[in-house]
């Protein structure tokens, strides 16, 4: 059929235009069939490459879908501001590409079914960025007032909502409750060092503990989880164990100012240490070591001499160093011979009665083969209820009292004259309360002289006749008078 003249078949060739071309083999693939602009923009303001599959570019929508999976990655994984800005201009990229792509007569046909499919998968995405970013600050509002609020168990748990999906939509928002949760993370650590040193009274833990927490505080807005940590080891504060609790006291007084909130440690140091003292001095005094008892009385009558207990505390050092006194003294003492640890080394018990009193026994060291013979209530073994203390050597000659002579059958010598001595006792007496030797450097026991029968003893074959010098025969009440006066009776 023929057709009028201003009518030609589209596919027949115009004799008069350009030179037929065929389209090149190689290059992309080019949709014969008409296609919507504004569904293939749509499409591709998916991030998925929606509107390239409407054109046929295969390539470009799975460049566009693997590009879109990196910058979120990216996004999720650096939460910054400049990654959510990169992955923006891809997105307004791709839209506009396709936009200019989907040109040409072809492109201003309109395609219902395309444009409401692009239009349907590309607000699905949109919805679900925008509800999760929404989402997304609203976990991080909660964990900005459980932080405030010093609460880490809830800024932890809100935090823990957080899945990979506020990342890609928001991670620049859910990013800092990251740090909280790190944050968090050593103040729990801290506080299980605080605990520690608060159970076994351990320095170190408590050193552990604070400096963890003055390197959290190094960090902006972790003041209030920090301080609910230190409030929470102040009010453990005094411990069941006195001696702890002074431990722990002493560190934190002591402690080098920071100049910020854990510096409160010290007034509560102060208001707790001072029972502490007393409390571990009592404890140590019943633990027989009387050494640290003695240095905890001292240190609340140091540090803190207007405090109620200074009187008690007075009382303990008094205490314990009479028990200290009287430990040394016990281990000095030697009564196996005048050159024992005491007598050479005397040491003060204050405890010790006055001797001048004259009532109270003292304790004999050394020879004990005269003081023996003392009353019983003269004499003590207990250095705790001495007022002196006797170091008594081996009797010697003494004064001469009267010479006699002595006849015997069996001695061609005789008569034979015997002087007959006073017993000397060469002492070293010290009274116990001061440490300081007092009294006679020796005492002379009178007794009976010139017996009529004199007995003795020969150790040699030839010594047939009695010494030329004899010890006076001596009674108890002679040993008394002499170490009457001694001993003020």
């Amino acid at each position: 059929m023929n057709r009028p003249p201003h009518e030609r078949d589209p596919h027949e060739r115009d004799p008069y235009g350009p030179p037929f071309e065929p389209p090149d083999p190689h290059g992309p693939p080019v949709s014969t069939s008409p296609h919507d602009r504004a569904a293939v923009a749509l499409g591709n303001a998916s991030l998925l490459g929606i509107g390239y599959l409407l054109l046929g570019h295969r390539r470009l929508a799975a460049i566009a879908a693997l590009g879109t999976c990196v910058l979120l990655n990216l996004t999720a994984s650096a939460a910054t501001t400049w990654s959510e800005i990169l992955l923006l201009l891809w997105w307004a990229a791709g839209t506009v590409h396709g936009w200019f792509l989907a040109g040409g007569p072809a492109g201003r046909v309109l395609r219902r079914g395309q444009r409401a499919g692009a239009l349907a998968v590309t607000g699905t995405v949109l919805l679900a960025a925008v509800l999760l970013r929404v989402d997304a600050y609203a976990i991080e509002d909660r964990v900005n007032k459980a932080r405030e609020g010093g609460d880490c168990a809830r800024a932890v748990a809100a935090q823990d909502e957080v899945w990979f999906g506020h990342r890609m939509a928001g991670a620049p928002v859910v990013g800092p409750g990251d740090a909280v949760v790190a944050a968090c993370d050593r103040l729990d650590e801290a506080a299980f060092a605080l605990a520690d040193a608060e159970r076994d009274g351990d320095v170190e833990d408590l050193e552990r503990g604070f400096g963890t927490l003055a390197r959290v505080l190094e960090e902006p807005g972790n003041d209030n989880t920090a301080e609910a940590v230190l409030d929470a080891f102040l009010d453990g504060l005094p411990t069941e164990d006195s001696c702890d609790t002074a431990g722990i006291t002493d560190w934190l007084r002591d402690r080098e100012p920071t100049r910020d909130l854990l510096d409160r440690s010290a007034a509560t140091a102060s208001r707790a240490e001072p029972a502490a003292l007393v409390g571990c001095g009592d404890d140590l005094m019943d633990e027989d070591d009387w050494q640290q008892a003695r240095t905890h009385y001292q240190r609340l009558l140091d540090q803190y001499p207007d405090d109620d207990r200074t009187d008690k505390a007075r009382g303990g050092v008094k205490k314990a160093t009479r028990a200290i006194e009287l430990a040394k003294v016990r281990r000095l003492v030697n009564t196996a011979g005048a050159e024992s640890g005491y007598c050479d080394n005397p040491a003060a018990y204050s405890g010790a009665p006055s001797y001048r009193k004259g009532d109270d026994p003292a304790l004999f060291l050394g020879d004990t083969e005269y003081t023996g013979k003392l009353p019983g209530d003269w004499r003590t073994g207990d250095p705790a209820e001495a007022a002196l203390v006797v170091c008594a050597d081996e009797a010697e000659n003494g004064t001469a009292v009267e010479t006699c002579s002595y006849e015997n059958d069996r001695s061609e010598y005789l008569p034979h004259q015997v002087t007959f001595r006073k017993v000397k006792i060469p002492l070293k007496v010290y009274e116990l309360r001061t440490g300081k030797r007092v009294g006679p450097d020796d005492v002379q026991i009178s007794g009976g002289s010139c017996p009529r029968v004199l007995h003795y003893k020969s150790y040699l074959p030839t010594d047939l006749g009695p010494p030329g010098d004899q010890f006076v025969s001596t009674a108890k009440s002679d040993v008394r008078d002499a170490f009457r006066p001694v001993l003020k009776r």
